[in-house]
């Protein structure tokens, strides 16, 4: 496949418009793939975030705790057969457990590659496993959260091979007044509903300005395109950047299990009670 037709395919599996559109996308952009979607956008050719369900990767996602600590790690595999493999996912658990004695948790994932256990790095671990299970395995991603004697963290796997590996992860650290089986309950709804709902942000504050500019100029470019009068462009782009925040915000998203309050209503009135603040998350999950 020559690349004007790896850059077509790229295309179409990221925005769903069709061969030609995307032929002149790229020709127009100068082969440029995030300009060339902007572009099908503006012409009304594909979806808003489309570009989420590009194919992901085969592996899974797994999840290690202790009293202090909790380490996210995603090993990618070539197969959906290795990755439901006992080798791999003890392999897995054998990295998890390692992840959980590393001391400092702003650690890059390179740096982690090249840590030494037991007389072995981490990538000669990975060679191993490679020689052993016969296809590439490789580490992705790496993520070390830290929490203190008063935070709390809940956790949720979807699509599990076993209790704490999976193919997406949900990480929620938070604060609450009083422990209790309710406010555990919250914890663990909320991480099913960032698992279900995919939130960029925590809160409009958090989102990306760059993300943010970048979505407003594409809006205002349907709205001109639209034939609508010029006087009304700014509220149409007022409405549809509310939508853009309550679709893409934890704290402004409908709750999957009470759609007609936000995320952000179910704390308040929790909190009502027994005060409750979100301090972060972190979503993981394969072809992300």
């Amino acid at each position: 496949m020559n690349e004007v037709l790896a850059n077509v395919k790229n295309l179409r599996e990221m925005t769903g418009a069709g061969f030609l559109d995307c032929k002149k996308a790229l020709e127009e952009n100068n082969n440029d793939l995030e300009s060339s979607v902007d572009f099908l956008r503006k012409k009304g050719l594909a979806k808003a975030n489309k570009k989420s369900s590009r194919e992901a990767k085969e592996g899974a996602v797994g999840v290690y705790s202790d009293d202090f600590l909790t380490a996210v790690i995603l090993i990618n595999s070539e197969t959906d057969f290795a990755a439901k493999n006992e080798v791999f996912l003890n392999f897995m658990d054998e990295i998890g457990a390692l992840a959980l004695k590393v001391e400092d948790s702003k650690l890059s994932l390179e740096n982690f590659n090249n840590k030494i256990f037991d007389g072995i790095t981490i990538i000669d671990r990975f060679k191993n496993i490679i020689a052993k299970i016969g296809e590439n395995i490789v580490l992705s991603k790496f993520v070390l959260i830290k929490k203190s004697d008063n935070e709390l963290i809940s956790s949720y796997i979807h699509n599990n091979y076993k209790k704490n590996i999976g193919k997406i992860a949900v990480i929620l650290k938070y604060k609450v007044q009083n422990i209790n089986e309710e406010s555990n309950l919250l914890g663990k709804n909320l991480c099913m509903h960032i698992a279900a709902s995919k939130p960029l942000a925590l809160n409009m504050d958090s989102l990306d300005k760059n993300l943010i500019e970048k979505e407003k100029q594409v809006q205002l470019e349907t709205i001109k395109s639209s034939g609508k009068p010029s006087n009304i462009f700014g509220k149409i782009l007022e409405g549809k950047m509310k939508k853009f925040y309550s679709e893409s915000t934890l704290l402004n998203q409908n709750y999957i299990l009470d759609p007609e309050k936000t995320v952000d209503d179910i704390i308040l009135n929790f909190s009502k009670e027994n005060k409750f603040d979100i301090i972060e998350y972190n979503l993981i999950a394969l072809g992300s």
